[in-house]
């Protein structure tokens, strides 16, 4: 039996333990998350251990609600001593979840601490994290996870005055204009505040949004993304949009559709002209359960993957921007996993496009195993861009290491297997957990 969450945890075959320690201290490029960098900035002390994982954590929150915790300790009024013992008493329970992987990895990695998590074990835990936590503040949790790069999600309006270099560790926007393509009212008026005039008509949105990601470049924005619940349509066409967006208070669902749509074909070839890379996140069922997820907001752990996916529609996106000439460096991202296998084939189409981490739901052990088997078989593992945190938690970056263990164990089988040489093997491994990225960004 080994050892609990020792040096051999997830790598079952010499060739995986030697890959693996070809990658272990590679620097973090964290293109896809959604720290906030004044925090970063500001060098954020955390008061405990409780507050470092349980203050913004949907995916703990999530856990604890399908153990049957009350609310009141994951997101209402307890103490984060009292939601952190919730958190202990029902770890145990999620055996083969990646939250028990990332939680005892984030206690190993961040505070060599390699007991079990439980209720017995939870106040000398505790106590021993928090002892830590007196000096170990942001930009040393960056530091002792060798992050070099982070990119944040951020609206076009936001002032970004907090990027820039944060001790070691490289830190720049994303743009992200999600709410303002779906005429969220609430941002098309922070968006008028940022450039300082009235959005009356489509032309003044589009301007306000060029003007916005221009803004973003002189940052060292590199990156755009996208959210959405469905997959853009066709082009509806210029006469047509403005005359939706004039009644934009008023749309139906599906002319919201439309018009989104037009404005996604109208941001990719933005995004091309100024060698931006597009992310898109898809098949995503927002806030599913409205009661409480009106009570408590969105992003607190009530959405959940669509059971079905248009690739079709995907690929009639693709090929328009291709013949308008307009189709930027582009990662794809699915909640729902069974359709990795088309968006693989999908990038030998359209070489511009690269299939995107095992995202969300599918960051798993098997989840992340699978995703590297389809694009392995139906694209290229060795150009595939890597991990990364999706994260609002610092302590998120063990992640990092969980992947490369996983990645190490799955190449590390051919090798041992004989179907693959070590020497190929290692150059791999350093490209998919750190080089290929850089590559792609131009960082």
């Amino acid at each position: 039996m080994k050892e609990f969450f020792g040096d051999a945890l997830l790598l079952n075959t010499p060739a995986a333990e030697a890959l693996y320690a070809e990658v272990k201290d590679l620097p973090i490029v964290d293109y896809h998350c959604h720290l906030n960098e004044a925090e970063l900035q500001n060098d954020r002390k955390f008061e405990s251990l409780g507050e470092l994982w349980l203050a913004a954590d949907h995916y703990k929150w999530r856990a604890m609600r399908l153990c049957g915790v009350d609310e009141k300790y994951i997101t209402g009024d307890a103490s984060f001593w009292e939601k952190y013992l919730k958190y202990a008493e029902i770890f145990p329970l999620l055996c083969g979840g990646p939250l028990y992987y990332w939680t005892q990895l984030e206690l190993k990695l961040l505070f060599d601490i390699r007991e079990p998590l439980s209720s017995e074990s939870a106040e000398r835990i505790w106590n021993k994290a928090n002892k830590a936590l007196e000096t170990l503040t942001a930009k040393q949790i960056l530091k002792k996870f060798r992050v070099e790069y982070v990119a944040t999600t951020d609206d076009p309006a936001s002032p970004l005055s907090m990027h820039g270099v944060c001790g070691d560790t490289n830190v720049r926007p994303t743009y992200r204009p999600d709410f303002a393509l779906n005429m969220d009212a609430a941002a098309l008026e922070r968006l008028e505040g940022a450039v300082g005039k009235k959005l009356d008509t489509l032309a003044d949105l589009k301007n306000a949004l060029e003007e916005r990601l221009d803004y973003f470049l002189s940052k060292g924005c590199k990156i755009a993304d996208h959210g959405m619940d469905f997959l853009p349509m066709s082009d509806i066409g210029e006469e047509r949009a403005a005359a939706l967006y004039a009644k934009r208070t008023t749309l139906t669902e599906g002319e919201r559709q439309e018009l989104f749509s037009h404005l996604m074909y109208f941001m990719a070839a933005l995004y091309a002209k100024n060698n931006i890379v597009m992310q898109l996140h898809f098949a995503t069922f927002r806030n599913v359960n409205t009661t409480l997820a009106g009570a408590i907001g969105r992003d607190s752990g009530f959405d959940i993957m669509r059971g079905h996916v248009d690739v079709d529609a995907l690929v009639y996106f693709f090929d328009t921007l291709v013949k308008r000439g307009a189709l930027p460096k582009t990662v794809i991202y699915t909640l729902n996993p069974a359709c990795v296998p088309a968006m693989a084939t999908l990038t030998g189409a359209f070489p511009n496009v690269r299939v995107g981490a095992a995202w969300w739901f599918n960051d798993t052990v098997e989840g992340i195993r699978e995703q590297l088997k389809n694009v392995s078989e139906y694209a290229v593992l060795g150009t595939n861009l890597g991990m990364l945190t999706d994260s609002r938690s610092l302590a998120s970056y063990a992640r990092f290491d969980f992947f490369r263990r996983i990645l190490a164990d799955f190449v590390g089988g051919y090798v041992e297997r004989g179907e693959y040489d070590m020497a190929a093997a290692k150059r791999l491994m350093v490209g998919v957990c750190y080089s290929n990225v850089k590559a792609f960004l131009n960082l």
